[in-house]
Order: structure tokens, then sequence, then C-alpha cells
């Protein structure tokens, strides 16, 4: 009796999956580099800049969200720049999380 052949791609993934990866891997890196760019020139902890460098997965910088708007907090022009391209950055991460409202599409 033969043994039966050995599957060597099991866990390689099809070129889709790999493509998919890839693209969750470079938002992720450019979430990271915009909340880095807006933490940039504030007078905020270290603790902050040092766990937003630190963050591994999206979720961390989800997590992140609170303390890095309250270090943008201000109305000149340029902080609420920041704001806003961070605000854009977390809706194209996570766009499940808008509150439903009678305004969005189907």
């Amino acid at each position: 009796m033969l043994p039966s052949p050995r599957d060597y791609t099991t866990g390689v993934g099809m070129p889709a999956d790999r493509g998919a990866r890839v693209a969750a891997r470079k938002a992720f890196v450019d979430l990271k580099v915009s909340f880095l760019c807006a933490l940039q020139d504030l007078r905020c902890d270290d603790w902050l800049v040092d766990q937003v460098r630190g963050a591994e997965q999206p979720v961390d910088l989800w997590l992140l969200r609170a303390p890095v708007f309250e270090a943008l907090d201000g109305c000149r022009p340029e902080v609420r720049r920041r704001r806003l391209e961070i605000r854009r950055g977390l809706d194209s991460m996570f766009p499940d999380l808008d509150v439903p409202s009678g305004f969005s599409p189907l």
C-alpha cells in the first residue's frame, strides 16, 4: 500500500490571499504613519508616541484613538487637519463602525 501524497501547499494560500494580506498590512502601516505624523510636533507624552510606534495590529491604533484625539485638542487649522486625517484613516480601516442612520446607503 502506497502512502498518500503529501500536500506541500498547506498554509501557502492563493495569490489573491497574499495580495489581500499585503494590502491590509499597507493600510495598517499608512494609518500608523498618519498617527505618528499627527503627533510629531505636539507636546504630548512620550508614552503615547511609544505606544503608537509599538502598535502591531490595527486594533492597537483603534484603542489609542482617544488619547491621540485628546493630544490633538485645539482649534488651529493644522491640528484640525491632523484630526481629520486620523479620522479618515480609522474610517478606512474600520468601515463598519459608523452608526447606522437614515442617510446611509443600504
